[in-house]
């Protein structure tokens, strides 16, 4: 019986996506919810798995084509997965007959373009979902060096642009992942259509620096392990000052401003293959426990692709934090239809002076950029300074004053 493989049905958000790299080919046998397909949408890669034991019958989209939601994708002949596998092991081919049991997990454009490179694909190092190998580690594998034999006569050598020997002026085009291109268009959404400003300010961090290092062994013991970090704070400064200002909290649809009575906080955090921001649903409900924890989960599966896009999907408010890469300062971009965001940055020993005397204080940049549309700089500078008098103080969020 000839079952039809579908592409995942996609939320209202996203449009359409690609096929990201099949993982079998037509006549391989496949198992249960073994992976079949990967799925690439512009906010994150979803994976389809085989419903029945079977043999992959036909591609209908290959490797890079366009999808949409419940788009025939390929078709599965079930129940004849036992009678594939027999000859394979009874009659390998040659290249089956160089393949050992402990081949390394790759796709098959990799294979393929190991092979062109006479690349040694258990040499590569996967960057893939358990250790896969995709196409772009071949591309960007660098042999280790050899020992050069003794001088002889020799025509040079032919280098694939991966290899290229220094000083070559070797240039190489790829297209953009479908993550990095719907980046590239909001982002240009946002400049084109919004009226973005940034204010800035500093916040002296000692006190709550001095916080955590009391309490954060306890905090650990007490909270099964979860850490205690930084952006629980923040996050909760956040939620209050958006309380106090509802309009940072607001979005615009059309002529309308639509206002939010409820906080949900986009996190932004980096990937290999982009920036992705999971949401923290009613984080005015959450403790400082449950928001360090969330977002310690959100990192750990954004790392390894796990996120769903409900999981991305919304926020009433974003921050980010270029500190953990070093930034001292920078602007922030705004998340549509988000009206404004928070970015922290690096924690820096500074000299500054407190009752008339020079002392030297961990102070950090914050940088609120807003759409001057829907907020006015008056009320973005106060609820920047609201979110800074707290983190220097921070009994003011367990007491909301």
């Amino acid at each position: 019986m000839s079952i039809e493989i579908k592409a995942p049905t996609f939320p209202e958000s996203v449009q359409e996506g690609a096929v990201a790299s099949w993982h079998k080919q037509p006549g391989d046998a496949v198992a249960r919810d073994e992976l079949l397909v990967d799925i690439e949408t512009d906010k994150v890669v979803l994976e389809v798995v085989s419903p029945v034991d079977g043999v992959l019958k036909s591609i209908v989209k290959d490797a890079g084509e366009i999808v949409m939601s419940n788009e025939l994708i390929g078709v599965l002949e079930a129940g004849a997965g036992a009678e594939t596998r027999a000859p394979k092991d009874a009659a390998p081919q040659a290249e089956a007959a160089e393949e050992s049991s402990e081949d390394p997990i790759a796709s098959p454009a990799a294979r393929k373009l190991a092979k062109e490179r006479n690349i040694d694909i258990a040499a590569v190092k996967g960057s893939g979902r358990g250790g896969r190998i995709t196409r772009e580690d071949v591309e960007q594998f660098q042999p280790p060096a050899k020992t050069a034999p003794a001088p002889q006569a020799a025509p040079a050598p032919v280098l694939e642009p991966s290899l290229a020997a220094a000083g070559d002026r070797v240039e190489k085009r790829v297209p953009m992942t479908r993550m990095r291109a719907r980046i590239a268009e909001r982002l240009l959404q946002v400049t084109q259509n919004t009226a973005m400003l940034t204010t800035f300010n500093e916040v002296d961090m000692h006190r709550i620096i001095n916080l955590r290092s009391e309490f954060k062994d306890q905090f650990s013991k007490v909270h099964a392990g979860t850490r205690l970090g930084f952006m629980g704070l923040f996050v909760k400064a956040a939620v209050e000052a958006l309380k106090r200002f509802p309009a940072v909290n607001a979005s615009i649809d059309g002529n309308d401003v639509v206002y939010h009575a409820y906080q949900d906080i986009g996190v932004a955090v980096s990937t290999e293959k982009g920036l992705v921001v999971p949401v923290l649903r009613n984080a005015d409900q959450m403790s400082i426990a449950d928001i360090e924890r969330n977002i310690a989960e959100f990192g750990g599966r954004a790392r390894d692709g796990k996120l769903t896009i409900e999981e991305m999907t919304g926020g009433t408010f974003t921050i980010t934090n270029g500190g953990v890469f070093g930034s001292l300062l920078s602007t922030p971009i705004l998340n549509p239809p988000q009206t404004a965001i928070l970015g922290m940055h690096a924690i820096q020993e500074r000299p500054v002076v407190e009752k008339g005397q020079i002392v030297i204080r961990p102070m950090m940049y914050l940088a609120l950029s807003y759409d001057h549309r829907l907020i006015d700089g008056k009320e973005a500078v106060q609820f920047l300074v609201a979110i800074k008098e707290m983190i220097e103080s921070p009994a003011k969020i367990l007491l909301e004053i």
